[in-house]
């Protein structure tokens, strides 16, 4: 019945060690687990279901112990089992640490995700207040830039009003210089007519001459220069 019992043993001493090692895996699994916290939910639903297993192969080898014929086996297998249960007992330990770090570095994560965030949202509040600055002032500079054309119109406005001015100005100095004109030819005339007089007579032509270039300079200065 030993003899027989020997195959059993073996193949449930080998899950048990299969199952311990694929506990660790999946422990180490858990542990580098960056998230999110479903697929850390999934890594834990395969743990406990791999210790249901390993549990279950415990208890059969237990079993198995409590069947031996002979005491020493009996004891021999006892103490495995003691053994694997400890070792089951320090896994289930690392399960907790490895949860407990997994969550914390979850947490941390998502933190960080929500400072940077945060922070971009900071950033693009910034960015919006930049540019509404930035069109407030070209906006100034638009309306700077408009008032200046403005008083520019307005002075080539007064700059035409003035040549204008200066233009009719010099038309009625040419009408006044076309109506002196026929008033130097009767002058011609008399000068001829008189000019076989003696001294006086040329004396009295200088003066009437003197008389009307001095009239002539007279309403020029008045026509030009109104201001002197």
């Amino acid at each position: 019945m030993a003899a027989a019992a020997c195959v059993p043993v073996r193949v449930c001493h080998q899950e048990i060690v299969r199952f311990d090692l694929e506990i660790k895996a999946a422990v180490q699994d858990i542990r580098d687990c960056p998230g999110p916290l479903s697929a850390l939910a999934e890594l834990n639903a395969a743990v406990k279901e791999k210790f249901r297993h390993l549990r279950g192969r415990i208890q059969e080898l237990e079993q198995m112990a409590k069947e031996q014929d002979k005491e020493s086996e009996k004891q021999a297998l006892l103490r495995e089992v003691e053994n694997h249960k400890k070792q089951m007992l320090s896994n289930q330990a690392a399960w907790r640490k490895a949860n407990l770090a997994c969550k914390i570095a979850i947490d941390n994560s998502e933190k960080d995700q929500l400072l940077q965030g945060r922070d971009s949202l900071r950033q693009r509040k910034t960015t919006k207040e930049s540019l509404a600055e930035s069109a407030s002032n070209i906006t100034e500079s638009l309306m700077g830039i408009s008032r200046m054309m403005s008083q520019q119109v307005q002075q080539s406005e007064e700059t035409v009003q003035t040549l204008a001015n200066s233009s009719r100005t010099i038309l009625e100095a040419n009408e006044e210089f076309k109506s002196m004109s026929g008033t130097i030819q009767l002058g011609r005339k008399l000068i001829t007519k008189y000019n076989r007089r003696e001294l006086t007579d040329k004396l009295l032509i200088f003066l009437a001459l003197a008389l009307f270039l001095a009239t002539v300079l007279y309403i020029l200065k008045k026509r030009l220069f109104p201001f002197l």
